[in-house]
């Protein structure tokens, strides 16, 4: 299974090992399409046979504080995916969109993004010569998974329900044991009459 993605002629990035820097300064500008099963940690969960289903995504770069010693290397990414996956209210199929929609701040080293993390609205990364932009649409999509895949509204009534309400119609009705005694009162056992 391949995939396609498209690129400034002028600046062709290769998005597998992206040279950020260079991709950002030049404001690069990629798009592609992968498919579903090209994500295996999306695949994971997906219902059988969406491995055909399109993925596409785009990323632009950045450059902000140009003026300044050390400019901020910004990335914006995009994705679209359709997941199909198995609604755990009613049991049945449900195609779950996943959108990506987000902007990442690249750093220079693990230390200085784990000194920002906690002051920072954004998201960072960690500069790389061979950023793998694939695997980031794959994180972010793996993020965006819900944790209960549901519909809005079942088009079919809940199995667990039907299930429910089987269950009890079958319940045998039983008498009660301590009923009969409800005829004793005291003061009538052993009057004759």
């Amino acid at each position: 299974m391949g995939f396609s993605y498209t690129a400034d002629m002028k600046n062709p990035f290769n998005p597998a090992c992206l040279d950020v820097r260079a991709f950002v300064q030049s404001g690069g500008v990629l798009a592609g399409t992968l498919q579903l099963g090209q994500l295996s940690r999306v695949g994971e969960e997906c219902a059988p046979g969406a491995s055909e289903r399109p993925v596409p995504w785009s990323a632009r770069g950045e450059l902000r504080r140009a003026e300044a010693a050390d400019p901020e290397l910004w990335l914006r990414l995009d994705a679209h995916a359709c997941v199909p996956m198995v609604c755990q209210r009613c049991l049945g199929p449900v195609d779950i969109d996943l959108v990506v929609e987000r902007w990442f701040r690249f750093v220079s080293s693990e230390e200085l993004a784990a000194q920002q993390d906690d002051d920072s609205e954004e998201d960072l990364l960690v500069m790389a010569g061979d950023f793998n932009l694939h695997s980031l649409v794959e994180d972010e999509l793996v993020l965006e998974l819900p944790l209960i895949p549901r519909h809005l509204t079942c088009p079919v009534q809940p199995q667990l329900q039907l299930a429910d309400r089987e269950f009890q119609g079958a319940a045998p009705v039983r008498d009660k044991p301590f009923a009969a005694l409800a005829g004793f009162k005291p003061g009538k056992v052993g009057q004759g009459g």
